[in-house]
């Protein structure tokens, strides 16, 4: 820590020491330089980033994937923006296929993302898995083709005052390519050529192709066109995963097996294994078929054929027999090995971009796009000892495919024109996201052989339709007054469209569906040989039950002023109020005040304190489903209760509020024109009140919990907990609440050089370093009467340990980049050195090896540097031929850590404490819970670019 700040120190010093004559730079795209004008940051026309109040970097895709192997947009960003981090994510369901992309240690849902200045709508889907960005709703970067993109304006400062909702960390400003004259396009393959491939028997894994091709055309006037990208890409899965270490089979599994070969299937003689009419011919089967596995000894077998009641037969063939069964069967411990990597993706994408002028002060314009893709990623496996494996259906377990179809839709139209001498903007945007789920090679134990494999577990959607009507003018008071005003109206939809029954239903030994949770000693419970209750529902994903399903929509209207003064020619006064107005929660007004003064010709300084606001989204607030999970070994029914719900409401939760926010930074902006050098230098911070979590799970009180109880008070608690818990048919649950405070603080450094060596051959450098750290402050905001139900283990659920890691060590606070290109020529060399801060995972584990484990111990994987290197050769005027590999170093995160003890979040401290494995039996190699930067290890690429 200390030498990073000495690092951050020295940048400062660097910058005063060494600003210079200030020249002014023509070049406001190619070069990535202060000078490039900016549409976010400022309303004003025509402003250059040194000229805004707030920190703003744009970068140019087209030169950055010159040399790049990243073509989505969460990784491009990941690796030139320091403040932006996107963690890609394994086994997290719809997560995997969705990058969680935050901006200055901020939630996904804190950023607002545009595209071409208008607000594009967020994902359908809530994270609600183990990611950085838990229980929140982002935008889907990665839905929009790079290809189409000409450049990335990402302000970095609280903007909610100008831009609305969600922008309490920044803004990303997605500007769409608008080109008239002339086709390019690329085709790209690569794979990861990596000591890590195939679960680390190398090779080669993840094969990546992809095509873009791009036209623009006039539409037949000056000043038109219309530019079209389409992009395809097809990408293989990769899969990160040690050899399994744990049992696999039982000794009922292999005398099973052996009847099964003779045609008798033992498991359709029973449903409920505790309360079945036909124990002795259960018994008779197994010792008649125990004998044919001929590695049980002398003791086993005579166990087997001297029980005579059920109880004593479950203890005679409760023992492993893992590496036996496994030679018998000609197999090996990888063949039951996870896939543990980047998800398998298919998508295709189309997008637009078209301007008409109608007459000299009017025009037309339009932009928007569609994408679909189709992902496969992967649940836990089942193996054959556990109880979610029917065995008589899958006798080696399966592995649970998780199918996501992903329709992604917008499109914006609008027209400028001048009106009473404003510059005037009226526009439409309509965005929709929808998840379609589907879980393959699975099965619902609870039906056993009735089961299909194949299930459609429901769908989520989200749509959201913006009306924008913006007024600029620029008067002639002082040195320069512009004047914005405007409004919006903004409507939004959310949608959860149930799945087939079989995909979450649960089921008794008569077949029936089940409603409710049947009472722990049920003879109607479907039980594996051992007496373990089957998991309902599709094994992998559970759908969206009849319950769940709903459709809920709300509406806002906001309206806004912009100020922006130059009392003098060297001083800019800028600032913002915003009114809005929710139909679910009231209003709010919020305000902006920045400053930036060019101090000489060389410094600028800048200076913006702002109040901020989010509203909680309508995912957070409706999301409900439940399904299977399987909590050290067991199988639990798992719910989310609704915000607004009677559940949610019986225990005390309020409704969701909006967040609010306070924060400020400052910074400034140098030049050394004799070496070409412009430098920027910004440090902030943000306070967010009200923030809106995901709580950590409760259980269902039991009646001997509501009977031990201390007092009436803790009674009536743990009653409504109760109550609550029955009426949505769950053990355990987790909701939405404004539950913390939070403080975030940190500082941005951006220098770039280019220098002229000869005729024919330029560097340039490009270095930019973000540090920051964000805090829960102040107590949790509890409601009083979960505090009654259970007082410190209940509070400590309401945000576990492992939330509080998720938010403030998940991430990496210190991130730097310098990328270095050498143009020679036509040849091009691209280096790029990136580091990324340690984390840490919020999984517990003996950090101290004392022999015990506490819920605040926990792994911490230590800092990296990962460099990339490519050659581009420019063959002649139409082709470019590019060779590149990222992560050259084949550098990996640290190993994840083995057996370690249990994490619980029923209580702050166990010990002494059970043990459990962060690896889960080594199928996890590296952490599941947090990524700096991937596991995929080196990636090798070639790239064919064209254009006519």
């Amino acid at each position: 820590m200390k030498k990073n700040l000495v690092l951050i120190a020295g940048l400062f010093t660097f910058s005063g020491l060494y600003a210079q004559e200030n020249k002014t730079e023509q070049d406001t795209l190619k070069n990535n330089e202060l000078s490039e004008v900016t549409i976010v940051g400022s309303r004003s026309k025509n402003r250059v980033k040194t000229d805004v109040p707030v920190p703003v970097d744009i970068f140019n895709i087209n030169e950055i994937t010159k040399g790049a192997p990243s073509t989505s947009v969460t990784q491009i960003l990941n690796y030139v923006a320091p403040s932006f981090t996107s963690n890609p994510t394994s086994t997290a369901d719809g997560t995997d296929h969705v990058d969680p992309a935050q901006l200055r240690g901020l939630g996904p849902d804190q950023v607002l993302i545009l595209v071409n200045g208008k607000r594009r709508h967020t994902s359908a889907l809530v994270n609600i898995n183990g990611s950085p960005g838990r229980g929140s709703v982002g935008t889907d970067l990665n839905a929009i083709p790079s290809f189409a993109i000409e450049r990335i304006e990402v302000l970095r400062d609280g903007a909610a005052a100008q831009y609305g909702s969600d922008a309490i960390a920044g803004v990303i400003n997605i500007v769409l390519k608008k080109n008239a004259n002339f086709l390019s396009g690329d085709v790209q393959y690569g794979a990861n050529l990596s000591s890590g491939s195939n679960n680390f028997e190398g090779g080669s894994d993840g094969q990546t192709l992809q095509l873009n091709l791009n036209y623009g055309t006039s539409l037949g006037k000056a000043g038109s066109f219309l530019n079209v990208t389409g992009s395809a890409v097809t990408r293989q899965a990769t899969s990160r995963a040690g050899i399994r270490n744990n049992a696999i089979f039982n000794a009922y599994n292999a005398v099973e097996n052996r009847a099964a070969k003779d045609g008798v299937q033992i498991n359709s003689l029973f449903s409920n294994i505790n309360n079945t009419s036909n124990s002795a011919q259960i018994i008779s089967t197994l010792q008649q078929y125990a004998p044919q596995v001929g590695y049980f000894t002398t003791a086993q077998q005579t166990a087997i054929a001297s029980a005579s009641t059920i109880t004593q037969m479950q203890t005679a063939l409760n023992f492993d027999v893992t590496n036996n069964e496994l030679n018998y069967r000609g197999q090996q411990r990888s063949d039951y090995n996870m896939s543990v990597g980047q998800s398998e993706l298919a998508t295709g994408q189309v997008y637009y971009n078209a301007k008409y002028p109608l007459t000299e002060i009017t025009s037309l314009y339009s932009f928007g796009g569609i994408s679909y893709r189709n992902g496969k990623s992967y649940a836990f496996n089942r193996l054959p000892n556990g109880s979610g494996t029917f065995t008589q259906v899958y006798e080696n377990g399966f592995l649970p495919e998780i199918e996501s179809d992903i329709l992604d839709a917008s499109s914006a139209v609008g027209v400028t024109t001048n009106l009473f001498g404003f510059d005037t903007d009226l526009s439409t945007n309509l965005g929709t996201n929808s998840f379609k789920y589907g879980v393959n090679n699975t099965i619902n134990a609870t039906l056993g052989t009735n089961s299909p494999s194949s299930f459609d577990a429901g769908k989520v959607s989200f749509l959201q339709s913006t009306t924008n009507l913006d007024f600029t003018k620029k008067y002639d008071v002082l040195h320069g007054l512009n004047v914005a005003f405007g409004g919006e109206f903004r409507y939004e939809n959310y949608q959860i469209k149930a799945g087939e029954e079989a995909s979450y239903g649960l089921y008794d030994t008569n077949g029936d569906l089940v409603t409710g949770i049947l009472p722990t000693a049920s003879p109607l419970i479907v039980t594996d040989f051992f007496g373990n209750k089957r998991s309902a529902g599709a094994q992998g994903f559970s759908g969206f039950q009849p319950s769940d399903a709903k459709e809920k929509d709300r509406k806002s209207v906001a309206a806004y002023v912009d100020l922006e003064l130059n009392p003098t020619e060297n001083w800019l006064l800028n600032g913002a109020a915003r009114f809005e107005n929710y139909s679910d929660f009231g209003s709010t007004v919020i305000f902006k005040l920045a400053s930036l003064l060019k101090l000489n010709d060389f410094i600028n300084w800048r200076i913006s304190g702002q109040t901020g606001f989010r509203a909680p989204s309508l995912q957070q607030k409706y999301f409900e489903t439940s399904s299977t999970q399987f909590i050290n070994g067991s199988p639990y029914q798992v719910g989310y209760f609704t915000n607004d719900s009677d559940a949610a409401k019986s225990i005390g939760v309020e409704n969701l509020k909006p967040e609010k926010s306070k924060s400020i930074s400052t910074g400034f902006t140098f030049k050394i024109p004799e070496a070409n050098i412009t430098i920027s230098t910004d440090a902030y911070f943000t306070r967010i009140d009200d923030r809106i979590v995901l709580t950590g799970q409760y259980s269902r009180p039991t009646d001997a919990q509501i009977g031990a109880a201390t007092s009436p008070e803790q009674a009536q608690a743990l009653t409504l907990f109760q109550e609550a818990f029955d009426l949505k048919g769950v053990e355990r649950a987790s909701f939405w609440t404004n539950g913390i405070n939070s403080e975030t603080k940190g500082v941005d450094v951006v220098i770039s050089q280019k220098y002229d060596v000869i005729q024919d051959f330029t560097i340039r450098n490009d270095f930019a370093i973000s540090y920051n750290e964000t805090k829960r402050v102040g107590a949790l905001n509890v409601p009083q009467s979960i505090v009654n139900a259970g007082g410190d283990p209940y509070v400590y659920s309401f945000f576990p340990e492992s939330s509080r890691v998720y938010l403030e060590e998940a991430i990496p606070k210190l991130k730097a980049n310098l990328t270095t290109t050498f143009n020679i020529k036509k040849l091009d060399i691209y280096l790029r050195n990136s580091y990324f801060d340690q984390v840490t995972d919020p999984g517990a584990t003996d950090v101290n090896l004392d022999g015990f484990s506490s819920v605040y111990e926990h792994p911490v994987y230590r800092a990296k540097l990962v460099t990339d290197l490519s050659l581009g050769y420019q063959i002649n005027e139409h082709f470019r031929l590019t060779l590149g590999v990222n992560n050259i170093g084949d550098v990996y995160p640290d190993r994840n850590n083995p057996s370690t003890p249990a994490f619980t979040n029923t209580t702050p401290t166990l010990s002494p404490a059970p043990s459990t494995d962060l690896t889960n039996a080594n199928q996890f190699a590296y952490s599941r819970a947090v990524s700096q930067f991937g596991l995929n290890g080196r990636f090798g690429f070639a790239r064919l670019s064209f254009k006519f």
